[in-house]
């Protein structure tokens, strides 16, 4: 059975929601899932007066597992028009898994998240494709045969390169249904790939 990591972080459940829509996807199509988040860096008093959400189920990846997985998911909100610094610190520690080439052949793909329509959710997308790709990886973003990422009849997140949700300045947007979507049909996107490029 192909083996999915759906691996992210998020501060205020944003990306945490897409996550679990990514996971299920996956499993969608078959895949044996699991998701897992990145270690915290922030002190936790800081995240509690800044109103993290701290009741997060997902256990704290390791960077030594990530070679266990046939495709691996990353999801991270957006700061400055790239990843947060906790997905970047974990991906900086995999050294070692790019020297032994642990990750080559692997897929690799992204979503995201941003507060606002135009606040860097493709830049933070792309940005972190050089990653997966330095480490010899399938990159599969989120094709147009996902029509929901089509059209303006509403505002909503989604693009080639992966799904993405808009959480607005004070967070109180959450992932809409057609975003949701769009993170379910990327999960089983991949999964499908990583069957074939695995058998």
């Amino acid at each position: 059975m192909t083996k999915v990591l759906v691996l992210y972080y998020s501060s205020y459940g944003h990306i945490e929601t897409m996550a679990y829509a990514v996971a299920e996807g996956a499993k969608s199509a078959g895949a044996e899932v699991t998701v897992k988040r990145v270690p915290e860096l922030v002190p936790e008093e800081v995240a509690k007066s800044s109103h993290f959400k701290l009741d997060q189920a997902a256990p704290i990846a390791t960077v030594d597992e990530l070679d266990q997985y046939d495709a691996i998911i990353v999801g991270s909100g957006t700061r400055f028009g790239t990843v947060t610094s906790q997905m970047r610190n974990f991906w900086d520690q995999t050294g070692g898994l790019w020297f032994a080439g642990k990750l080559v052949g692997k897929v690799g793909s992204v979503f995201a998240s941003s507060a606002t329509q135009h606040g860097g959710q493709e830049s933070t997308i792309l940005g972190f494709i050089p990653t997966l790709l330095h480490h010899g990886m399938a990159v599969v973003g989120l094709p147009y045969s996902f029509q929901g990422q089509m059209g303006t009849e509403e505002v909503k997140g989604g693009s080639p390169y992966g799904a993405t949700t808009i959480a607005n300045g004070d967070g109180s947007r959450q992932p809409s249904e057609i975003e949701l979507e769009g993170a379910r049909f990327q999960g089983a996107h991949v999964a499908k790939i990583a069957a074939k490029l695995s058998a």
